[in-house]
Order: structure tokens, then sequence, then C-alpha cells
């Protein structure tokens, strides 16, 4: 028996998080004391293969086919099935994103069988069943449920989880895949990247983020001083994309992008739910509100109360005299 996890990946780049997933299959598979594997989807991803011996990943089975080298969800999960008759497989593990989610959609469909997306713990029982608690509503929703079907469906809400490597040989095996005219008409026809300078939020340590409080567009600007001096990047709430004050690829939360940087700084933002999906994954929060019942401050490692346009001069000012 074997964990098989899906290889997240865009034009050759493996998903960041799609490590920290496997470092969490990696503990499932040693709790169960089975091998972890791996299905690798695309054109020529040979390449990949290798990269994942370092996190644990004992054998690839390697799909390649022209005719994936656009991401097309029914033809990933044709192959995630394929990869599911090549082994006896214990569970089948995806990353929490929207890309895998969807791809584990359509393997659940088509194996019929159930589906635990967004998963933040699982602990697999002696009996049928395994408890796994996912999150839910954007992340302001834990929920505990139990997973049936053999094998097991997840994906896991990788965020914040820290990759730890742990070195193997990694076995490649070449499987052809078999897919059908139907598993590609829908795919990627084109692609429009937004303009983008400077580090970008997924990879930022440092965000600063604003929301209404800070007034304009105009307003964002000692935002963009305080991120350059600190190496990061400027993030924004929905209601400042909703206004044309920034663009929507700079949106944080659960319609946005999602961030983990070493700092989050919070600028004239409430604390909406769907704004905190987005950053939870943050490992210290500092709120500047000059709201004192913001709600923001109770998920806050440091609050203050203030003016944004007056603390974040004042920031600016002691930094620049060191």
């Amino acid at each position: 028996m074997t964990i098989l996890t899906v290889i997240e990946h865009d034009q050759g780049v493996i998903e960041p998080l799609t490590f920290g997933m496997l470092t969490a299959a990696r503990e499932l598979a040693s709790d169960a004391d089975v091998p972890l594997h791996a299905v690798l989807i695309g054109a020529d991803v040979e390449e990949l293969a290798d990269g994942l011996g370092e996190y644990g990943v004992e054998a690839v089975y390697l799909m390649e086919d022209d005719a994936l080298e656009a991401f097309a969800p029914n033809a990933w999960a044709a192959c995630v099935l394929t990869a599911m008759d090549e082994d006896e497989v214990t569970a089948v593990v995806g990353l929490g994103s929207e890309m895998s989610n969807e791809i584990m959609a359509h393997v659940a469909a088509r194996a019929d069988l159930p589906l635990a997306t967004n998963c933040i713990a699982i602990q697999p029982e002696e009996d049928e069943a395994w408890a796994v608690t996912r999150l839910r509503w954007g992340g302001t929703l834990h929920e505990e449920a139990k997973l049936y079907g053999e094998p097991k469906l997840l994906t896991i809400f990788a965020l914040g989880i820290e990759p730890e490597e742990e070195s193997v040989d990694v076995e490649v095996i070449d499987v052809e895949p078999a897919l059908e005219e139907a598993d590609l008409m829908v795919r990627v026809v084109s692609r429009i990247k937004p303009e983008q300078t400077g580090i970008s939020l997924t990879d930022a340590p440092v965000v600063v983020s604003g929301g209404r409080g800070v007034g304009s567009s105009e307003g964002f600007a000692i935002l963009d001083e305080l991120a350059a001096l600190l190496n990061g990047a400027v993030g924004c709430s929905r209601v400042v994309t909703n206004n044309g004050w920034r663009p929507h690829s700079e949106q944080i939360g659960q319609t946005g992008v999602r961030v983990a940087p070493e700092l989050y700084i919070a600028c004239g933002i409430s604390g909406a739910t769907q704004h905190m999906s987005g950053c939870s994954g943050a490992k210290h929060l500092l709120s500047i509100n000059k709201d004192e019942q913001a709600a923001i401050f109770t998920k806050s490692d440091t609050a203050v109360v203030g003016d944004l346009h007056v603390v974040l001069p004042a920031i600016i000012a002691e930094m620049k005299k060191n």
C-alpha cells in the first residue's frame, strides 16, 4: 500500500506549497508504515522528478504527453486515476489550492468516492473512516469530519507548513496517460499576466497591506515606501480593489491571494473574516487602526490604535535614522 501525492506545477515550476504538502503526506505515510509516491503530469516535466526525492518521494509515476502542456483538469484527473491503477493506494493526497482541489474533485466524481479538501489535521483510525479537520468558510470555521472510501481522497491546506527535507532515492516510472478527447475540452488556452515589479506577495517576508482606512490610491504611497524599506510587498483588502485604488492581483483574502510572510502589517483594515483568511498564515501580525474596537485587534500580535497616516511616517523616519 502507498500514499500517492499529486504534484502541482505550472509551466515546469512546482508550486512551493507542494513541498509543505509532501512534508505532511510523508508524516502520514510514516505513521502508516507505507511508502510515499507521487504522480507528475505534463509535457517535458521529467526533470522535476529528481527533486521530489529530497522530500521523501520514493517513486514517481511520470505521465508526459504534448497534449498536457496546457492545464486541463479532466486530463489531470484521468492521469491520477491511471496512477491509482498502477499501485495499491491507501490515500491520494493533493494540495489544498484552487488547481489541485479542482483536479481532486474530478478524480472523486469519476471514481465515485468522497473527497475532503483543505485538511489541516488527519488521523487515520482503525475502522473504515479517517478523522479529518478541514478549513471551511475561508478559514473562519474548523470542521471535524469522518472521511470514508477506499482509497481516501483528500487535499492538505499547506500554507504555514514548513517544508522539511528527507532525501531518498527516487524511482521514475514512465506511464502512458490514458486520455480521451473529452478530457481536453476544458483547458487553458491563453494567459494574461499582470505587470509585476519587485518581490511577489507570496514570496515577500513582509507584507504591508492597506484597507479602507488608507483613503485613496494616493494614500498607498506611504505603504509602498515602507514596503520598499522592509524588502516587502504591498497588499490590500477587497474594498480597495473595488474602489479601483489597487489592482486585484494585490488583493489578499478569500477571493484573492493567500500569504504567509514573517510579518504582516495591516493598515486601516477592519479585520473581516474574508480578509483574515488570506493572511492567517502570517507568523506575526501588526495592525494599525484608528478604531480601538476593530475586529483585527483580536487577531493581532501587536496592535497600534492610531492614524496610519501619522504612524507609518513615524516608523519610516525611525528606520531611516539607522
